[in-house]
């Protein structure tokens, strides 16, 4: 079947069209309104057609920001282990209201974040064999950082699970956590 371009098709096709790709995509999974909007925009939709459609789904309460975002830090926090700082970043780059994002993330507490850290150094812990400190400690700190933890919480995580896991952590005393 050939590709036809949304333009050439009459308004209320046209509409037909852009509901069905947005529906294709929320079927898959939530999507925020940017994200859908690119996608509208990539298949070659007008923006008066994909802001009008955007609207209606908005207005049915099938695209929810918000709830994306809270269903989203959840899910990335639990099973990616990224701290608050990457969860901001990734929602902002999917669209996501600055503020939004800011208070989806702030669910995630310091003790949860900190726990997640751990849970991390202790996997990586494990992998990292018989490489000397000033190595294991290097490849944490990236560990971490990668995830968007705080250098000091990183420092001070690290220090202590190298400690539990019986090495001496020594390079590591002088760092201050924030």
């Amino acid at each position: 079947m050939p590709k036809v371009n949304p333009e050439e098709l009459p308004p209320e096709e046209r509409a037909k069209k852009a509901k069905e790709v947005c529906f294709d995509l929320l079927a898959a999974r939530p999507r925020t309104k940017e994200e859908l909007r690119q996608a509208l925009r990539r298949k070659g939709f007008d923006e008066d057609t994909s802001e009008t459609i955007l609207g209606k789904l908005d207005n049915a309460g099938l695209i929810d920001d918000a709830a994306f975002a809270e269903v989203w830090v959840r899910s990335r926090h639990n099973n990616q282990g990224l701290a608050r700082h990457a969860l901001v970043a990734e929602l902002k780059r999917k669209g996501v209201d600055a503020e939004i994002a800011v208070q989806a993330a702030g669910e995630v507490d310091r003790e949860a974040e900190e726990q997640k850290a751990r849970e991390l150094v202790r996997k990586r812990l494990r992998s990292l064999g018989n490489v000397d400190e000033q190595t294991a400690i290097r490849r944490l700190l990236g560990t971490l950082a990668r995830k968007g933890y705080s250098q000091g919480l990183a420092y001070t995580v690290i220090r202590e699970e190298l400690r539990e896991f019986g090495a001496e952590a020594t390079l590591l005393d002088n760092a201050v956590p924030d």
